[in-house]
């Protein structure tokens, strides 16, 4: 009777879930705007310029905040109300491409009002993604994390297989403005259901007494006591990297070498978004190695191999191209959703905004650097050259993290933590 009780009071669809998924769902629709969003600017500086450099200026443009602003935003998110944090975050992202959709109307856009927009969504995304995140936690029971991991996963998919096809066909069918004008309504969607519900605040009785750079400071160093922690941190941002610079060049790659337009755009993109779902659903119920980090590794040295396998596909073979980016998608979102909810598990509720936001800065902090010299690269020695690179660099990485004794260490944390 009690096992009965406690499976109602905390399954995937009890009531206690059920806030939660509501705000999941509108969280879902605003980043289908988001994404749609993303294709058409994208295409559009592709189809403007066909330039490399332009491309990767804009790609530094959309994380430079991330960087800057994450260890400041999760100790805000963690002193602020986190429901406002969201709200506000969607709302301002929404109306940046509400300005830039007005500006489409009267012919007055230039390529550097688009980095503007980057910026500043970025800076939105800097606030929204830990508040996320650490509402999760809170709002979701300990042994439904590994699943709502994977929904997460198989969302990102699901959205890159629809965003792209759909703003390919948008963009022939409609001029740009009233594409990215649709962000404004999911972004509606998303902040709506958080008008209406409660969003859990964990208890925090140091507020007084403490600055937001001492609850930075903490955050530092409860990472710095995870030593395994911080070699997964080192090797994540090794592989970044090379990685966010490959696909921010992607759509030159398609035009240049595969000969390909938006809709082949679309295409691979899609297979990177399927894979990414079914890697989520597989995962969820296969549920990875009793090791997590060794399902992470594991899973992330296949996706090396498949980019590896892209970038050595023959011009005129575009669909096997198409299947190596399918195999990338599909272990990746394994090895993502693992770290996840290693992540989710380990860390206290109370400081899931700073060390959530230093993990996603530390991560992606070398991207700019990574972009800054992708750009000149890829016009020097084309596109596929960076590709290459990314997934040998992808391998090594994801290999050494395998085999590291101190990274199998993280399993004994987890356990303890679990225990405690």
């Amino acid at each position: 009777m009690d096992r009965t009780s406690m499976s109602e009071d905390t399954g995937f669809l009890s009531k206690q879930m059920h806030p939660y998924l509501v705000i999941f769902s509108g969280q879902a629709f605003s980043l289908f705007g988001s994404r749609l969003v993303q294709f058409a600017l994208v295409w559009y500086l592709t189809s403007q310029t066909g330039s490399a450099q332009v491309l990767a200026t804009a790609s530094i443009a959309a994380i430079i905040p991330q960087v800057v602003l994450a260890p400041f935003a999760g100790a805000f998110v963690d002193r602020w109300n986190r429901k406002r944090v969201m709200m506000v975050s969607d709302s301002l992202i929404a109306a940046t491409v509400l300005v830039l959709a007005g500006l489409f109307v009267i012919d007055r856009v230039e390529v550097w009002y688009i980095y503007v927009v980057m910026l500043i969504r970025s800076t939105g995304a800097a606030f929204q993604w830990p508040a996320m995140q650490a509402s999760t936690s809170m709002m979701v029971p300990r042994e439904q994390l590994p699943r709502i991991a994977g929904l997460n996963q198989s969302l990102q998919g699901l959205v890159s297989i629809v965003a792209p096809p759909l703003g390919a066909v948008l963009l022939e069918m409609f001029p740009i403005e009233y594409v990215i004008a649709v962000d404004v309504l999911t972004a509606i969607m998303a902040v709506g259901p958080l008008v209406f519900i409660a969003v859990p605040q964990p208890e925090r009785k140091d507020l007084s007494a403490r600055g937001v750079l001492s609850d930075m400071r903490e955050g530092f160093s409860w990472i710095w006591s995870k030593k395994s922690l911080v070699q997964i941190m080192m090797i994540s941002l090794v592989i970044n990297m090379v990685t966010n610079p490959a696909f921010s060049l992607l759509p030159l790659l398609v035009t240049d070498y595969f000969n390909g337009g938006a809709i082949e755009l679309a295409w691979i993109q899609s297979a990177n978004g399927l894979g990414m779902i079914l890697g989520g659903l597989a995962l969820g119920v296969w549920g990875g190695f009793k090791s997590k980090s060794k399902t992470a590794f594991s899973a992330i040295t296949v996706a090396g191999l498949g980019l590896l396998g892209f970038s050595q596909t023959p011009g005129s073979l575009l669909w096997l191209g198409i299947c190596f980016v399918f195999i990338f998608g599909f272990m990746n979102s394994i090895g993502n959703s693992s770290f996840m909810t290693v992540l989710q598990t380990m860390i206290p509720h109370e400081m899931q905004g700073r060390v959530f936001t230093l993990v996603m800065a530390t991560s992606i902090a070398v991207a700019p650097l990574g972009l800054t010299i992708a750009g000149p690269v890829a016009e020097r020695l084309g596109v596929r050259s960076w590709f290459l690179v990314s997934g040998f660099v992808i391998v090594a990485g994801a290999l050494f993290g395998l085999f590291s004794p101190g990274i199998k260490s993280f399993e004994q944390a987890l356990s303890e933590s679990e225990e405690s």
